[in-house]
């Protein structure tokens, strides 16, 4: 290649006249100072960040600037002092941080022959680390609002009636479902009241937010305000080294839905009830206060207003969730619904269990005589027992139900099994006959929970990982 030649990968190098646009136009300080620490470049970015005029630096010594009250502390110096590049704070003359890095050069003698100081507001930065903070709490808050969340099909949730009482709450909460007052739907247990909160986020503006369900009754008392609230590293014996945001500080700009929320202790409705009032969520062991900006939807199958007769709920509290009541009839007022919220379910189970069953024409009419106590979850139950135990493609409702009793039971069921009374029945120790006793309790109680751990354990009087505990002990007894 000749010298009129032009590679074709582009120059090699930048003009003199082009890398001195370079320093010019940088946007972080640069300042050149020789082997003895005169300054003999610097940029106009030094001047701004050192509030003088770039040209009057020239000439100086680094030392002359520190006595001239220009900065208090010389990277520049240290690097020379040290041969080594030097990182550190400083403050200029109105007490304004920089962080500076020098980085001295060596020339073929061994010696240092310039150092290049290289500067930059730690405002910008502290900043742009703020900025990465929030976006990081923001990625760890939906990553925990995830955990919170469970991977059920939210198809499920859909809301489906016929009745005219349904119709009617449903336009009625797609309506309020627009604002950001606060909800209390009320109903019978199974009436369907996390699927209609959801149903209230999903058509809010606040839909791409977490929705967070928190049973207030599955929630030990001692555990409550940690739950809620979180705690900072290190608040007491056993919290995690890097703390834990609560479900109030998670579901920040979504819904938090309070089911059970008559369970509440008196203690905890105080702590909740100002955060209502002044949005403000402080963990524990934490002396900084979190921002929370919330949709709050309430649920109970208890009658508060009595609750606050006797003293049970706060009266406060009571008038400040209860601003939009919604009441969610019981599946024996909407007999319409009955079929068609069959169907849904058995389409739903057919899907999960890859079947094609269909319930027969007369089958619809024993389902919409039963009351239904359970409400639509024990329809939901029902449907699915019946999928899976049904032979055929057609629902064997006749014979494998009986509604005469308070629960369908399949055919042969009985709702516990009985004791055997005679000795000569049951052979072993005392011991023995009163662990299969507990037992059948357990298994009574949590049958009639629809298998809710945490209503089991409360109707037995004893926290939910002690239930969970005597279930793994009586699998094994059985394997």
């Amino acid at each position: 290649m000749n010298g009129n030649d032009v590679p074709s990968v582009g120059r090699k190098y930048c003009s003199r006249e082009e890398l001195k646009q370079v320093i010019i136009n940088s946007y972080d300080a640069i300042l050149v100072t020789d082997g003895n620490g005169i300054v003999i470049l610097c940029n106009p970015a030094t001047g701004r960040l050192l509030d003088v005029e770039p040209q009057e630096l020239v000439g100086w010594h680094v030392e002359d600037l520190i006595n001239n009250g220009i900065y208090d502390r010389s990277v520049a110096y240290e690097a020379l002092q040290s041969c080594k590049t030097v990182t550190g704070m400083l403050r200029n003359r109105h007490g304004e941080k920089i962080m500076a890095t020098a980085t001295p050069i060596v020339g073929k003698d061994g010696k240092v022959s310039i150092v290049v100081v290289n500067s930059r507001d730690i405002g910008i930065i502290e900043k742009y680390l703020e900025a990465l903070d929030k976006e990081s709490k923001k990625a760890d808050r939906y990553k925990t609002a995830a955990g919170y969340l469970s991977e059920k099909d939210l198809k499920q949730d859909v809301v489906i009636a016929k009745s005219e009482i349904m119709k009617d709450i449903i336009e009625q909460c797609t309506l309020v479902a627009k604002s950001d007052s606060t909800i209390m739907l009320s109903g019978e247990s199974g009436t369907g009241k996390e699927v209609m909160a959801r149903f209230i986020h999903r058509n809010s503006p606040r839909a791409g937010e977490p929705f967070i369900p928190v049973n207030c009754a599955a929630i030990p008392a001692e555990l409550l305000e940690s739950e809620f609230f979180g705690y900072a590293a290190g608040a007491f014996t056993g919290a995690s080294s890097r703390g834990k945001a609560g479900l109030l500080e998670i579901a920040h700009k979504g819904t938090l839905f309070l089911d059970e929320i008559g369970d509440l202790p008196l203690a905890m409705q105080a702590k909740l009830l100002r955060v209502i009032e002044t949005g403000e969520v402080q963990r524990l062991g934490s002396t900084s206060i979190f921002k929370t900006d919330i949709r709050l939807v309430c649920a109970t199958n208890k009658d508060l207003g009595d609750m606050v007769k006797k003293g049970l709920f706060r009266s406060d509290l009571y008038y400040r969730i209860n601003v939009i009541p919604i009441t969610l009839p019981p599946l024996r007022e909407r007999p319409e619904d009955i079929p068609v919220l069959a169907e849904k379910f058995l389409e739903e189970y057919n899907r999960k269990y890859a079947c094609q069953k269909s319930l027969p024409a007369g089958a619809i009419h024993s389902l919409v005589k039963y009351e239904w106590p359970g409400n639509v979850r024990e329809l939901r139950n029902v449907i699915e027992r019946l999928v899976v135990t049904s032979v055929g493609n057609k629902l064997d409702v006749e014979n494998k139900l009986d509604f005469k009793d308070d629960v369908p039971l399949l055919a042969g069921e009985t709702e516990a099994e009985e004791m055997p009374a005679e000795s000569s029945v049951y052979r072993g120790t005392l011991k023995d006959y009163l662990k299969k006793a507990e037992e059948q309790y357990i298994n009574q109680v949590l049958a009639e929970c629809d298998g809710r751990i945490g209503e089991a354990a409360k109707r037995l009087g004893i926290h939910r990982t002690m239930l969970y505990r005597k279930k793994k002990q009586h699998s094994s007894m059985l394997s």
